[in-house]
């Protein structure tokens, strides 16, 4: 059964998370921070990985951008959970193609395993991540052939709406594409469970 906890701000949200999946104490976590590695505002990385050592996670770190293909193989298959942190969703697609942990993700989400996303890791769970052009800047993922992402859910995660500095940009997003995508605006105090074919907005 497929499981996700997709969220704008994962510490915003811990406890809806542990409500979500309550059996973590001593569990691993496979923390990658890569889409993080392009920006300048990056407290969201430090917050995220504090909550969940804070349930009783042992956090792993790994950067997809510069380990070596059996690390990114053994991490994300022996962990028993995978957290992608926010960033720029572009870089973090382009990374993961790039080193093939795309694919290794796919496999395990569907034998299962919890995916945690949060903002961009969030967004590159949809099917394809060009509605994310308005927020994030393409432009830093040079060696990006297409947009097409993990697929993992068909629906399109629109992180951080209604919430400052995105309210603009979040609301733009939302007039483009409503009619063309199945949207999930989410803001920062909310999260979307999917257990299976069950699929819900959680608020705090």
């Amino acid at each position: 059964m497929k499981k996700l906890f997709l969220a704008s701000s994962f510490s915003d949200v811990a406890d809806i998370f542990a409500d979500f999946e309550k059996d973590l104490n001593g569990k691993t976590v496979t923390f990658i921070p890569t889409a993080s590695k392009t920006e300048k505002v990056v407290f969201y990385v430090k917050e995220g990985r504090k909550a969940l050592e804070k349930m009783g996670l042992v956090v792993e770190e790994l950067d997809i951008s510069t380990a070596p293909t059996a690390e990114i193989t053994a991490k994300i298959k022996n962990n028993d959970f995978i957290y992608v942190t926010g960033g720029n969703t572009f870089f973090l697609l382009q990374e993961l193609k790039r080193s093939g942990a795309d694919q290794i993700l796919i496999d395990e989400v569907h034998a299962g395993k919890l995916y945690i996303g949060e903002s961009a890791g969030a967004m590159v769970a949809s099917a394809n991540i060009e509605y994310a052009k308005g927020m994030d800047s393409a432009e830093k993922a040079p060696d990006l052939e297409n947009f097409d992402a993990l697929g993992l859910v068909d629906f399109y995660t629109v992180p951080h709406y209604t919430n400052s500095p995105f309210k603009k940009i979040g609301q733009k997003i939302v007039d483009t594409y409503s009619d063309v995508l199945n949207l999930s605006p989410i803001s920062n105090h909310e999260a979307i469970a999917v257990r299976g074919d069950e699929i819900a907005i959680k608020r705090n």
